[in-house]
């Protein structure tokens, strides 16, 4: 045994010689993609730049803080208009501490349970970190850049000039984008994906903490997505640069990271935050996402995107709203009364895939309250 387990054991060589025969371990003349040298580094600064309490994360203070001065600021320029209450509708703020952080909303049933839901994707994450960044994400970068080979041969080995680097982080955004576009589509046309995406819009009011309200079984659908997205892009320009772009890539997911963070914050919050109308049909603003929670009829899977509209505007679920149009959040008070409280979203999903699967009718829950009118979205356990 101690032969085994010195540093001269021959048994150590001879696994090592197999590992490499056999491509499980990567040769060192062979090209690294920045995905599968993370996982081999294990990389502190993406993890730092995934998981929470980051200067990344869209929860961490600093940008918690950053999303209250700007909206501070909104509150001032548009003098006091541009907020949102529970109902969707404009509000009028008493003063800046109500228009940041209104208590109708932060007092809400719905707010709560986004902090419930927050606590178990915050557990969860560092398994899909795991699975997705040390599992998939190499596997598909070490096959993109085999292809890349096999189809075009050796690496141009250009030089990673500032250029070429922000085409790589443009290449790498829009592939992602793709992705989450057809991932969210799926998530809201089919009924075993709607079933657990009610989750996430049963949120009755908006709150930075409602981006990461999610079923946990959905956690690994949306982290399959950027691990793809991020590693197929990785791979075709660590073959065009011939490797070495982990710092690169690093620095990219870094930006890309808190550019989306700081989006993703007003894209769930009360404040709106909207583009040049112009502008919107190429890029989603965060307003455009107040439209899609909406539970109105001609708000219904809208605006699906993450970064730009291409997506929307090629399949026709675009739809920029009028300024100050209301937009009631929730679910309609059928669903919204079985997508409630923490209990309800945790178990609710579970027994829709069941009754699907099954093909079971649907039978709906008698709601406590009246038909939510338009503009109206009552807290239904207050």
């Amino acid at each position: 045994m101690a032969d085994v387990i010195s540093p001269e054991s021959p048994f150590k060589e001879d696994v090592k010689r197999f590992l490499e025969e056999s491509g499980v371990r990567e040769k060192s003349e062979e090209i690294l993609g920045p995905f599968s040298d993370m996982a081999n580094q294990v990389a502190e600064a993406v993890w730092d730049a995934l998981l929470p309490g980051s200067p990344f994360s869209s929860l961490s203070w600093e940008l918690l803080t950053l999303t209250a001065l700007m909206a501070a600021g909104f509150y001032y320029f548009r003098k006091g208009r541009g907020a949102k209450g529970p109902d969707g509708a404009e509000m009028q703020a008493k003063n800046v501490f109500d228009y940041i952080a209104p208590k109708a909303i932060y007092k809400h049933q719905s707010a709560r349970v986004d902090i419930g839901l927050l606590i178990l994707d915050r557990a969860m994450m560092p398994i899909w970190f795991v699975l997705f960044l040390g599992a998939v994400a190499p596997f598909v970068e070490t096959n993109t850049i085999a292809f890349m080979q096999a189809a075009f041969g050796a690496s141009p080995n250009l030089d990673p000039t500032i250029p070429w680097r922000l085409f790589y982080g443009l290449v790498s955004i829009l592939i992602v984008d793709m992705i989450f576009y057809w991932t969210h589509y799926m998530m809201h046309k089919t009924e075993i994906g709607w079933a657990i995406h009610k989750v996430h819009h049963s949120a009755q009011v908006l709150t930075p903490w409602t981006r990461p309200r999610e079923h946990f079984i959905a956690g690994w659908i949306w982290a399959l997505g950027p691990a793809v997205g991020l590693s197929l892009s990785g791979g075709i320009f660590a073959w065009v640069f011939n490797g070495n772009i982990t710092q690169i890539t690093i620095l990219n997911v870094g930006i890309f990271s808190v550019l989306y963070a700081l989006n993703g914050n007003f894209r769930h919050y009360h404040v709106s935050f909207r583009y040049p109308r112009w502008l919107e049909l190429w890029l989603q603003s965060p307003g455009m996402h107040h439209t899609h929670h909406s539970y109105l009829e001609k708000h219904w899977d809208t605006n699906l995107g993450l970064v730009t509209s291409i997506w929307d505007r090629m399949m026709g679920t675009i739809y920029i709203a009028e300024k100050d149009e209301a937009t009631p959040w929730g679910l309609q008070a059928k669903d919204q009364a079985e997508y409630t409280t923490l209990r309800d979203n945790l178990v609710t999903p579970f027994k829709e895939i069941y009754r699907i699967l099954r093909k079971k009718p649907k039978t709906y829950r008698t709601a406590p309250q009246a038909e939510l009118a338009p503009g109206n979205t009552p807290d239904l356990t207050a």
